[in-house]
């Protein structure tokens, strides 16, 4: 709850800013819970009631019966977006203050632009790559598995999936593939495309999307957005993660074709 909270507290300190600036007129945030525990369920529903809400910014809870995967989240409301731009968003995420306004200042002033991906900092102050190339097996199992040294024996190969050619400088880049945990996007290229895939479970969803909807025009780095990410690698999340990861990883693979080095 504590990094939900940060969460919600960050995202709106940079709506206002956003809203200042006459970016932004209103948000509506949709927090999907899906199919957690009662006790938990509970606790968010206080959280956000006890939140101070307006018509400038609300929050809803949308509760799922069951739990379809998190592309299935992100799409339960993907038919209740009045919206012209839609933000996907993780709970471990927390905006700096600029960030939306730089967003929604970048998106307005570029039509051919369909989803701005932002400057990642872990919680130790580290720049994270987070936008990536199309992926090959090799890489995949580089990052998941191989000891330091072995990493470092390919670590040219690493940063060039990573795009830290195009994504370590003050410029902004097109990309190939953006995270799920941070994605400022067209409401319409999203529409278009149906959202996410929901035959990916957990993993892989966004690398499906971000190949989908650049059929709608491009993906950006935008480094004037920047975030915090609390999230971590698949492998170090137990085995359940670690199945998840590689069922879609291949599921991946079968439909947008393999690459093995």
């Amino acid at each position: 709850m504590v990094f939900f909270r940060r969460t919600l507290q960050s995202l709106q300190h940079s709506a206002d800013v956003a809203f200042k600036a006459g970016s932004l007129s209103q948000l509506v945030l949709y927090v999907v819970d899906n199919a957690s525990n009662d006790e938990y369920r509970a606790q968010l529903a206080r959280e956000i009631k006890s939140w101070s809400l307006n018509d400038f910014f609300d929050v809803q809870l949308v509760p799922q019966p069951v739990n379809r995967g998190f592309g299935h989240g992100h799409n339960a409301i993907l038919e209740k977006l009045t919206s012209d731009i839609h933000l996907v968003l993780n709970p471990d995420v927390e905006l700096e203050v600029h960030t939306l306004h730089e967003g929604l200042s970048a998106l307005l002033s570029s039509e051919d632009v369909v989803l701005l991906s932002p400057r990642v900092f872990g919680p130790n102050g580290e720049q994270e790559f987070l936008c990536k190339r199309y992926p090959s097996v090799l890489v995949l199992l580089l990052r998941g598995f191989a000891p330091e040294f072995v990493c470092r024996i390919f670590r040219r190969r690493l940063a060039a999936y990573e795009m830290r050619d195009l994504c370590a400088g003050e410029e902004g880049a097109d990309i190939s593939i953006a995270s799920g945990c941070f994605m400022l996007t067209r409401t319409a290229a999203l529409r278009a495309i149906e959202g996410f895939n929901e035959d990916f479970f957990l993993y892989f969803e966004d690398f499906d999307l971000s190949l989908r909807i650049r059929q709608q025009g491009r993906l950006v780095f935008e480094p004037a957005m920047c975030i915090i990410h609390q999230g971590g690698y698949a492998a170090s999340k137990g085995f359940h993660h670690l199945r998840y990861f590689i069922t879609s990883g291949m599921r991946f693979f079968n439909r947008n074709g393999w690459r093995w080095v």
